[in-house]
C-alpha cells in the first residue's frame, strides 16, 4: 500500500484533514495547525505512503462519528485507529486515550500511568505531536494546576470541547 487516503472536513467547531490507510484512521487533525507539516511528515515516512485526497469508508465513519461527538450523542469512537509515532509516542497516546470522556487529567498523570514521573516534558511533547485529535483526546491533559495550556486546535477549542463534554455528558 502506498497512499494514505485524504479527506477535509469543514465542522463549525473546526477544520480538519482526516487520514485512513490500510482500513484504518491514522490522521485526524486540525487542517491550519502549526506542527502541520511534521505531523504529514511523520505520518507519510513511517507508513512510507503519499496523501491522496480520496474517500473512504474509515473516513466517511470518522465524519459521522465526530458530527456526533459535537452534537453530544457520541462520547466513545469506535473507529479502528494505526498510530504513527515512536514507541514513546504511542505509549502516551495509549494513555491519553483512557481519560474519559467529561475528564481531564495532567501531564503528570500522563507520565505517572506510563511509569516515568520525570518524563513530564518529554510527555507533553507527544501530546503536542498527537495526529488523532479528538478521537485521541488530547484537548483533555490540562496543566498540573488546573489551567488550559497548549492545544494543536487552539486555547479557546480546548476550553470549548471540555465545556462540551462537561455540560453534555452521555
Amino acid at each position: 500500500m502506498t497512499q494514505i487516503n485524504i479527506q477535509y472536513f469543514k465542522h463549525p467547531y473546526a477544520e480538519f484533514v482526516l487520514g485512513s490507510y490500510g482500513g484504518k484512521l491514522c490522521l485526524c487533525d486540525f487542517r491550519y495547525r502549526k506542527m502541520r507539516e511534521s505531523v504529514d511528515n511523520r505520518i507519510q515516512r513511517g507508513l512510507n505512503a503519499s496523501f491522496v485526497e480520496q474517500n473512504d469508508a474509515i473516513l466517511t465513519r470518522a465524519k459521522i462519528q465526530l458530527e456526533e461527538y459535537f452534537f453530544g450523542d457520541r462520547s466513545v469512537f469506535d473507529i479502528p485507529l494505526l498510530l504513527v509515532g515512536t514507541d514513546f509516542q504511542k505509549a502516551v497516546w495509549n494513555r491519553l486515550a483512557d481519560v474519559k470522556y467529561g475528564e481531564t487529567a495532567t501531564y503528570l498523570d500522563l507520565a505517572l500511568s506510563i511509569g516515568n514521573e520525570s518524563a513530564v516534558r518529554a510527555v507533553g511533547s507527544a501530546n503536542g505531536a498527537n495526529g488523532l485529535a479528538i478521537i485521541i483526546p488530547c484537548h483533555r491533559i490540562i496543566g498540573s494546576k488546573g489551567e488550559l495550556v497548549g492545544y494543536g486546535g487552539g486555547l479557546s477549542l480546548k476550553k470549548r470541547l471540555l465545556e462540551l463534554e462537561q455540560n453534555l455528558f452521555i
